[in-house]
């Protein structure tokens, strides 16, 4: 997979090295000279460009990437950046960098980002999900198919302590795809068992979060 990275500061750096280590094509584009650091991440190409210019993602051949990510530190170029990977150069994948809360609002479809990624709300979902127990905690968006990544760790008082995934009657639209548990992560298997203190990730639109909340720790509620 070719993958394009605007930005080419921390981020868009570790980015890049994690991108490489799993063997895909990296491209890092800066436009500020100070930025384009190659013994950084040897292993990339580096472009000297400003990707809200449409002349500078030409020249990186965007139209050949597979994935675009925006990860300035402005959100204005972010969204600059997805807007014209989308509707001039038809990339199949975008991911916009959210840097200021108030501006998640604006890195939908219509400014041509397919995933957001706000750090601010990551980190709060991250300390949410580390200190709260049977509460829900919202992780990630999925932009297409309107669900998300949640989290709730089962309360000792669940009614669903002990008993076998399988008989969980979760609402529709609501899937469960992962369960940590002493360090190790379990696909759900319909025979096994709940404990207490189990982490699962859900897939669920927003509708049911709620329901589902409800459904696990009752007694909260």
């Amino acid at each position: 997979m070719r993958v394009a990275i605007a930005g080419a500061g921390a981020v868009g750096r570790s980015i890049a090295t994690e991108l490489i280590d799993n063997g895909h094509d990296v491209l890092l584009i800066d436009k500020n000279a100070g930025a384009i650091k190659p013994e950084r991440v040897p292993n990339a190409e580096w472009l000297l460009a400003d990707s809200c210019e449409l002349s500078s993602l030409e020249e990186a051949g965007l139209e050949q990437c597979d994935v675009v990510i925006a990860a300035t530190g402005d959100d204005k170029a972010n969204l600059v950046t997805t807007l014209l990977a989308k509707t001039e150069f038809a990339v199949p994948r975008t991911v916009g960098r959210v840097n200021h809360p108030d501006n998640e609002w604006l890195f939908t479809e219509a400014w041509g980002v397919d995933v957001n990624v706000s750090t601010p709300r990551i980190m709060s979902a991250l300390v949410e999900e580390a200190v709260t127990v049977g509460d829900l905690v919202r992780l990630f968006t999925f932009r297409q198919g309107n669900a998300n990544l949640v989290e709730l760790t089962l309360p000792p008082d669940s009614p669903y302590v002990g008993k076998p995934t399988g008989l969980i009657p979760l609402p529709e639209n609501c899937t469960l795809v992962t369960i940590l548990r002493d360090g190790q992560v379990y696909t759900p298997d319909p025979d096994q068992a709940l404990e207490s203190g189990d982490e699962l990730l859900f897939v669920a639109v927003a509708e049911v979060e709620e329901e589902l909340e409800k459904l696990l720790s009752p007694v909260k509620h």
